[in-house]
């Protein structure tokens, strides 16, 4: 981007088109023509930007697109956002009809969520997603709570004003190649569950694997398979890009940039930010970058984290500030207000890469990556 384009910008991320098509053919050619790809969304598609995100998937052939909330499933829709659109979290009896109406489907992991849609007034029948638990422990019905469920399904099947669109669980540990007995023990138990609604007469879009699952366990692709950190061009973990990266690449498309502020030289023993925890071991050229923690860069990152000035990783100095960083530009030429600063580069080796700066705060990728404010301008090109 040059100066003219970002103009009036103090902070900005570029989105890299390229590698979102690269990414997105990778999965694609991973499973087979007859299964579907859900493109997940939610969190402002990954820190990504939901719409614009989202409009890219639909022109890549996406089959179906997964969000959190209805708040995000309402966002697309006013955006002309087509798209089967699948709600993975919980969603509220009052939002049930509008649901319907806007034609977004809905995970149902409860009982009394099934009695809310038989008791709720819909325009039409609402989609739903039978969400069971094989392990994660989290969402979903347990084995136990089959027959239940399949009474409410069939016995109620004229009374509930629902159809059964789909039918999934999700994966507690398939990110380790090394380690498949979990993952396996989970995808056994969910085929009893296709089993026996099978033989109830309801076929769903049987649904089961997120990323790592995608990439690990083929067995696990059923009738669609859910892409999230991947499409992003991040791996789900490092264990799974050890195992694959020779076979595969996948490309961050995600650049997060910002610009030099202020410079100025400090002698030997000034003392840097609040609470002054970091003095200078000598003469030093230090620059203001205007973003912090309340733009999504980790105030963990204080005195530890990197970013890019003129091809350099240079350290932060002292405490990550609200909207401000201090970095030490120190023997790095020519350094001007208004220079370009990466933030956070799309290049896996870099200290100041996603997974580079997760590594220097025992953090997750994921996290930092949703977290990046959504106020910030997102930039495709």
């Amino acid at each position: 981007m040059t100066k003219g384009e970002r103009k009036g910008l103090r902070t900005w991320i570029e989105i890299d088109r390229k590698a979102i098509r690269n990414n997105f053919d990778v999965f694609r050619s991973l499973i087979s023509k007859k299964t579907k790809l859900m493109a997940v969304v939610k969190s402002n598609a990954y820190g990504h930007d939901l719409i614009q995100f989202s409009k890219e998937m639909e022109k890549r052939g996406a089959d179906f697109l997964g969000v959190d909330s209805m708040t995000e499933a309402r966002a697309l829709r006013r955006e002309g956002i087509a798209l089967p659109i699948l709600v993975l979290g919980y969603t509220m009896p009052e939002l049930l009809a509008e649901a319907a109406q806007d034609d977004v489907s809905i995970a149902v992991s409860t009982l009394e969520t099934l009695e809310a849609i038989s008791k709720a007034k819909l325009s039409k029948p609402l989609k739903i997603h039978i969400k069971v638990d094989t392990g994660m422990h989290r969402q979903g019905f347990l084995i136990s709570d089959m027959p239940k469920v399949l009474s409410r399904l069939t016995v109620n099947r004229f009374t509930l004003n629902a159809s059964v669109e789909g039918l999934f669980t999700h994966f507690a540990s398939a990110k380790n190649p090394s380690f498949p007995k979990d993952t396996q023990s989970q995808i056994d138990e969910f085929k009893k569950w296709v089993m026996a609604f099978t033989e109830c007469g309801i076929t769903p879009i049987v649904h089961a694997a997120a990323s790592a699952g995608t990439l690990l366990f083929p067995e696990s692709h059923f009738d669609m398979v859910r892409i999230g950190i991947g499409l992003y061009g991040q791996w789900p973990e490092k264990a799974v890009r050890s195992f694959l990266q020779s076979r595969m690449t996948l490309k961050p498309a995600l650049v997060w940039k910002s610009l030099i502020a202020e410079t100025k030289k400090l002698p030997k023993g000034s003392k840097i930010g609040y609470d002054l925890t970091e003095t200078l071991s000598k003469d030093s050229t230090i620059a203001v970058v205007p973003i912090g923690y309340w733009h999504g860069y980790p105030r963990a990152l204080s005195s530890v984290g990197h970013v890019v000035v003129k091809g350099n990783e240079v350290r932060v100095l002292g405490r990550v500030s609200m909207d401000m960083l201090t970095i030490d530009i120190t023997g790095i030429p020519s350094v001007s207000v208004g220079d370009e600063v990466t933030i956070l580069d799309n290049d896996d080796a870099s200290l100041v890469s996603a997974e580079g700066i997760s590594g220097l705060i025992d953090a997750s990728w994921y996290e930092l990556l949703t977290r990046l404010n959504p106020l910030i301008k997102r930039i495709y090109k």
